[in-house]
C-alpha cells in the first residue's frame, strides 16, 4: 500500500484554519497548539500568511529536484518517491496540465500554489460525497458504497486495506485531515456528486435539441434512474417549447419574411399573425415540434452512449473535449433520423390559414410536389450549426460550473436554483448567438419551396444574398423574440422538470 504524506514537510501543508472549508469536525485530525491565543475552527493556531508561504515553498523547495524554480514531471516523480509517494505519469501528467496557466508544460511557484488551493477544494467535495454518514469521518463501509456508486466494486476486507493505507492514528476511520494529506498531491476526478447536481441539456429547453448530452453517474445508470431523467426532461420540453411558441413563430416568420422592406417588429408581428389566423395561430408548428422531443432525446442519447464507449470507458467520465466530440457526433446522428420533422415544423409555422388540415396532409403535399428531397432542405447549414452552438454552450456552461465550485463550493456541489438557472441562459444565450446565422440560413432553405415557384439556391448563395441585400444585420433577423424567449423557457423548463422528477420517484438532492 502507499504511504500516506506523513512527512511534517508535507503533512497539513494548507493548514485547516487557513482553508475556507475548515469545519469544527476536522478537528478530530488533531495537531497541536492548544491553549490561548487565536485558533482557527479547526482547533489549531491560526497561520500567519508568511508562515504558510514558508511552509509551501519548503515543499516546492523539496520536489524542485534540479533546481531550476520550475516543477517538471521528472521534479514531481522523482522529489513525490523520496516522501514516499509513487505516482503514474499519467497522474503527474495530470497535476502540470491542472496547474500549468502559462502552458510551459511546468508550475512555477505560483502555479503550484493555486493548484494546491484549487486541488483542496476539490478534495473536499470527494470526501463530502464520501461521507455518507455526514459524521466527519470516512469508514470501510462508505468506502464500499461509494465507489460501487462509480460502478467499482470491492469488497469490505479491499477497503479496508484502503483505509489502512490513509489511516495514520489507527481508528479504521479517515478524517478530513488524513485524506487530504495524503492526496494532497494526487488527481482528482469524475465527482458523482458534480455530475449529480449540475444537469444542464436534461434541464433546460430553450427549443433547439442541440446540446451535448449530460452525463449520468454509474449508480443512476444501475437504477433507472437516467430513464426517468430523460423522461422528465422531455415533460419540461414539451411544456416549456408550448409556453414558448408564440415567440418561437415569430421568429421563424422575422426569420424568413423580414428583410429592409419589410422590417418586422415584435408588436406589429404579433399583430399580423393574429390579425391572419386568431389567437390561435400563435402556435402553428408548436404540435411538430413537441412531438419530435421524444424520438431526437432517446436517438441522441443511445448515440451518445455508443460514440463514449469507442472514446473512453463505462466507468470513467469523458474530459471536455471528448463529450463535445461525442455529443456532436450523437446530435447529428439524431438530428439526420428527425430532420423531415424539423422541415415539417417551419412549414407549418409558415401555412396560411387553411393551407394544410394538418401534420399529415402538408407531408403528403411537400411529397407529392416537390419530392423526398425537400424533407432535407437546409439539412448541411443545420449540421453545421450544431459545433458552434454544442461547442460555446458546454464551454460556457462547464466554465460558469468551474468557477462557482472553485470560489463557493464548500460543504456541496450543489449550486442551487438560482445559479443553475443563470448559467444555463448565460451558456444557452452564447451558443444560440454563435450559431445564429447558420439557423437563419437553415430556416429560410426549409421554407423555400414554400413560396411557389421560388428558384433553388445553395447555401453558400443564400448567405452571399443576405449579405448583398442586407448586410450582416440580415443574419441575425428575429433574434430579439428568440433571446426574449431564452429566460422563460429556461425558467419554465427546470420547475417542470424538478416537478416531474419528484413525480417519477427520483430523489437525486
Amino acid at each position: 500500500a502507499r504511504r500516506s504524506l506523513a512527512s511534517p514537510v508535507v503533512s497539513g501543508v494548507l493548514c485547516p484554519c487557513g482553508s475556507p472549508h475548515a469545519s469544527a469536525a476536522e478537528s478530530s485530525g488533531g495537531g497541536g497548539g492548544g491553549g490561548g491565543g487565536n485558533t482557527g475552527s479547526c482547533g489549531r493556531p491560526v497561520c500567519e500568511a508568511s508562515e504558510q508561504d514558508r511552509r509551501l515553498r519548503t515543499l516546492f523547495q523539496k520536489l524542485d529536484v534540479n533546481r531550476d524554480g520550475a516543477l517538471c514531471i521528472h521534479d514531481l516523480a522523482v522529489g513525490l518517491g523520496r516522501l514516499g509517494l509513487h505516482r503514474t505519469e499519467l497522474d503527474l501528467r495530470k497535476i502540470v496540465k491542472a496547474g500549468d496557466k502559462d502552458l510551459d508544460g511546468q508550475l512555477d511557484f505560483e502555479e503550484f500554489v493555486h493548484y494546491l488551493q484549487d486541488h483542496e477544494k476539490k478534495l473536499r467535495l470527494v470526501f463530502k460525497s464520501l461521507d455518507k454518514k455526514n459524521d466527519g469521518r470516512i469508514d470501510a463501509q462508505e468506502i464500499v458504497q461509494s465507489l460501487r456508486d462509480l460502478g467499482v466494486k470491492i469488497s469490505e476486507q479491499q477497503a479496508e486495506k484502503i483505509l489502512k493505507s490513509m489511516d495514520k492514528n489507527g481508528t479504521m476511520t479517515i478524517d478530513w485531515n488524513e485524506w487530504r494529506d495524503y492526496h494532497l498531491l494526487h488527481p482528482v476526478e469524475n465527482i458523482p456528486e458534480i455530475i449529480l447536481y449540475w444537469k444542464h441539456s436534461t434541464i433546460f429547453d430553450v427549443g433547439e435539441n442541440l446540446t451535448v448530452p449530460d452525463e449520468f453517474t454509474v449508480e443512476e445508470r444501475q437504477t433507472g434512474m437516467w430513464w426517468r431523467h430523460l423522461v422528465a426532461g422531455g415533460g419540461a420540453g414539451a411544456v416549456s417549447r408550448t409556453c414558448t411558441a408564440p415567440l418561437d413563430r415569430l421568429k421563424v416568420l422575422m426569420q424568413v419574411h423580414a428583410s429592409r422592406s419589410n422590417n418586422m417588429c415584435i408588436i406589429g408581428g404579433f399583430t399580423q399573425m393574429i390579425r391572419e389566423g386568431g389567437p390561435r395561430s400563435l402556435w402553428r408548428g408548436n404540435g411538430i415540434n413537441v412531438l419530435k422531443i421524444a424520438p431526437e432525446s432517446a436517438i441522441k442519447f443511445m448515440a451518445y452512449e455508443q460514440i463514449k464507449r469507442f472514446i473512453g470507458t463505462d466507468q470513467e467520465m469523458l474530459r471536455i473535449h471528448e463529450r463535445l466530440v461525442a455529443g456532436s457526433l450523437a446530435g447529428a446522428i439524431a438530428q439526420s433520423s428527425i430532420y423531415p420533422m424539423e422541415v415539417l415544423k417551419t412549414r407549418m409555422a409558415l401555412r396560411k390559414t387553411g393551407q394544410y388540415s394538418g401534420m399529415l396532409d402538408c407531408a403528403k403535399n411537400i411529397l407529392a410536389k416537390e419530392g423526398m428531397a425537400a424533407f432535407y432542405k437546409g439539412y448541411i447549414p443545420n449540421m453545421l450549426g450544431i459545433i458552434p452552438y454544442a461547442g460555446i454552450d458546454l464551454a460556457v456552461y462547464e466554465t460558469l460550473k468551474n468557477t462557482w465550485l472553485q470560489r463557493y463550493a464548500v460543504n456541496s456541489a450543489d449550486p442551487g436554483v438560482f445559479v443553475l438557472l443563470a448559467c444555463g441562459t448565460i451558456s444557452s444565450t452564447c451558443g444560440q448567438l454563435a450559431s445564429y446565422p447558420l439557423a437563419l440560413v437553415r430556416t429560410r432553405m426549409q421554407a423555400q419551396a414554400s413560396v411557389e415557384g421560388a428558384p433553388e439556391v445553395t447555401m453558400r448563395g443564400l448567405f452571399k444574398h443576405i449579405l448583398k441585400t442586407e448586410g450582416a444585420f440580415g443574419l441575425y433577423r428575429g433574434l430579439a423574440p428568440n433571446f426574449m424567449k431564452v429566460i422563460p423557457a429556461v425558467s419554465i423548463s427546470y420547475v417542470v422538470y424538478e416537478n416531474l422528477k419528484m413525480t417519477l420517484g427520483v430523489d437525486s438532492r
